[in-house]
């Protein structure tokens, strides 16, 4: 009877831990770690920054008589690391026309779940204190990260106010948590 019932035990026990180990598997999706995706977009190369008035200007709503000949950068910043080691470069160009690009330039961070570039209200903070800072702030989602290496371009919509944002966060949604963030400059 004591041996029916040691292996009882343990077959609950296994049934358990493969439940736990399966559900741990779905939720955390460790491979990520171990897996790259590049992305090698066309970034648009800009000219010199805008003049402060000029700058000023199309940070807000684009219009036509804004529009600049060629593409100007409006805002970088270099990618510091949170959760996970992140380096790149952020810049926001504004294109003929007035559309406005958000561009990751050789961006190396650790790929993971449900990750999203987001245009953060709040300075950026190093160390541990910023990992969860941009997930309490006003920011808007330009979506999901393409790729964890590589150049990418993400399109900002012509209604999304620039002087709001101070930061670019690439936010883990799943785990609203920081992998990395870079504070803009004009």
């Amino acid at each position: 009877m004591q041996a029916r019932n040691r292996k009882r035990r343990w077959l609950i026990t296994a049934a358990v831990g493969a439940v736990v180990l399966a559900l741990g598997l779905v939720l955390f999706k460790p491979w990520l770690l171990f897996v790259d995706v590049r992305v090698d977009e066309q970034l648009p190369t800009a000219v010199a920054s805008a003049s402060s008035a000029e700058a000023s200007a199309a940070v807000k709503t684009p219009s036509a008589s804004a529009s600049p000949a060629a593409p100007v950068q409006l805002a970088e910043g270099s990618l510091i690391s949170h959760e996970h080691a992140t380096t790149g470069t952020v810049r926001i160009i504004q294109q003929p026309g007035g559309k406005r690009v958000l561009t990751l330039e050789n961006l190396d961070t650790s790929n993971g779940p449900d990750v999203h570039v987001w245009l953060s209200a709040v300075d950026v903070v190093e160390g541990t204190a910023g990992w969860f800072t941009a997930g309490s702030a006003e920011h808007f989602d330009l979506g999901m990260i393409k790729g964890n290496q590589g150049n990418q371009v993400y399109a900002i919509p012509d209604g999304v106010d620039l002087a709001r944002y101070k930061s670019v966060d690439l936010w883990c949604v799943q785990f609203s948590v920081s992998f990395g963030a870079a504070q803009l400059a004009k």
